[in-house]
């Protein structure tokens, strides 16, 4: 399917209530966002897609909950609603726009509500809640985001061990559910190569 870019001009925006129960645990947020950080991944891929994270619904609470890496926090949790609102920063409303999508082989690999697939994905995504970057952290993430825009090959010292920007972080929590995200291996994982996943589409594109 890919997400193309014109989705984010085509696609009619829709309120959050009006997408809300159309969100599935594992569905992906893929966001074109135009705060500095993400300014800076699209200059590194030449791509307008900025952020990726993951959604997962909490029915005890009645809410759904994203996941996702960003550089003040590193590895967090916010509500859906928090995330569509505003930025990692706290800029109000959120400077872009986000597409919720979906990757079509992951029911496929037992990526339904209650099975063990789901539960891979869940333990892989709350194990590293929490961490935070360091310094050094910041500077690995940086010199990869460098190499993507050369098109250098990451050497495996430079590989993320604890520090991931958000698509590393998606893409290890997709990998337990033996879901890869094609990409060419240079640099980093980046959010525009979710968008050219063909088994991922846009499911629809949120108000902000």
């Amino acid at each position: 399917m890919t997400v193309a870019d014109s989705v984010l001009s085509t696609l009619r925006a829709e309120p959050l209530a009006a997408v809300r129960a159309r969100v599935r645990d594992g569905d992906i947020l893929l966001c074109s966002g135009r705060d500095p950080f993400s300014r800076l991944i699209g200059w590194a891929t030449e791509s307008p897609w900025t952020h990726v994270a993951l959604a997962y619904r909490w029915p005890q609470a009645g809410r759904i909950l994203v996941f996702e890496s960003v550089q003040q926090f590193g590895v967090r949790v916010v509500t859906l609603e928090r995330f569509c609102s505003q930025s990692s920063t706290g800029q109000r409303p959120y400077p872009g726009n986000i597409i919720l999508a979906r990757h079509e082989g992951y029911a496929a690999k037992g990526g339904k509500p209650g099975g063990t697939g789901m539960q891979r994905l869940v333990d892989a995504a709350v194990d590293r809640l929490g961490d935070n970057f360091a310094p050094g952290e910041i500077l690995r993430i940086g010199l990869r985001i460098a190499l993507g825009r050369t098109g250098g090959q990451t050497p495996r010292w430079l590989r993320p061990r604890d520090e991931y920007i958000c698509s590393e972080y998606v893409a290890r929590c997709l990998a337990k559910v033996a879901i890869d995200i094609p990409w060419d291996g240079r640099g980093f994982i980046a959010p525009a190569d979710f968008a050219k996943d063909p088994l991922i589409k846009a499911v629809a594109k949120i108000k902000t």
